[in-house]
């Protein structure tokens, strides 16, 4: 059996449908935080709400390869969307992640990680190319209706203004801030022009994996543009998207990991 896989996100709305999914799960808690451990889609997996942020996702990530000894983490969650097409209700599939708010300067270039000579966080390009292929076929209307919880129908998104989503490839930006304003997302857009989504734990997650040798996947479902405009009723969006959307990525996902 392959080595068990360590699922994160943020928020419990993210993991909500994942841990509904598990019918074998034991909690253990540790630092505060609850971990389910069990079994999805036929691997070993442990659940787990990293909190917001990049401490409190570079702890949870730690716990998970320490003590639980995963093989690979995988990161599900919301983003705002930065890139040119990325739609609300798109998905971005990170194939590398870097930390918006590092700027030790003079000392080391800006985003450049002190000590490590690199600002981007590779994935790995094999799993990447896995995970593409897998979120693609999640997506679809008739994989969306038939592995969401209740199923997710094309009148459940049209009622959020949302079309059926598309999947991204590129560069997700993380920080400790909340992007939400025309001004930010201008600026961040102007300093990192690729970026495609911007949250504030999948850098961390990265970093941590880096160090122990841990692959790892970073998958944001575009919840906005992280700019002035409110395109959707955010509580609505994490209950009747995000976590239909995570459930049903996982579900492709983890058998090709």
């Amino acid at each position: 059996m392959s080595a068990r896989i360590g699922l994160m996100a943020a928020l419990p709305e993210e993991m909500a449908a994942v841990l509904a999914a598990m019918p074998d799960e034991a909690r253990v808690t540790l630092a505060g935080r609850d971990f389910w451990v069990g079994h999805l889609h036929g691997r070993e997996v442990v659940a787990v709400l990293s909190g917001i942020g990049k401490v409190a996702a570079a702890t949870t990530t730690a716990l998970l390869a320490s003590h639980f000894g995963v093989g690979q983490v995988v990161f599900v969650g919301v983003a705002g969307g930065l890139g040119d097409g990325v739609r609300v209700g798109d998905v971005v599939l990170a194939d590398a992640l870097m930390q918006h708010d590092m700027d030790a300067s003079p000392l080391f270039p800006r985003f450049e990680l002190p000590g490590k000579g690199l600002s981007r966080l590779p994935a790995d390009p094999g799993a990447v190319a896995r995970a593409r292929v897998a979120l693609s076929a999640a997506l679809t209307p008739a994989s969306l209706a038939d592995t969401a919880p209740q199923g997710l129908q094309a009148a459940d998104l049209a009622a959020l203004g949302l079309d059926w989503p598309q999947v991204h490839q590129g560069l997700i930006v993380s920080g400790d801030r909340f992007v939400c304003t025309d001004g930010e997302c201008a600026a961040l857009r102007a300093a990192v022009p690729d970026a495609l989504a911007v949250e504030m734990e999948g850098a961390a997650v990265a970093q941590v994996c880096h160090d122990f040798g841990v692959p790892c996947l970073v998958v944001r479902t575009v919840s906005d543009r992280a700019d002035d405009a409110a395109h959707v009723d955010f509580p609505r969006f994490l209950r009747a998207v995000a976590s239909p959307y995570a459930s049903a990525m996982l579900s492709h996902l983890l058998p090709v990991l």
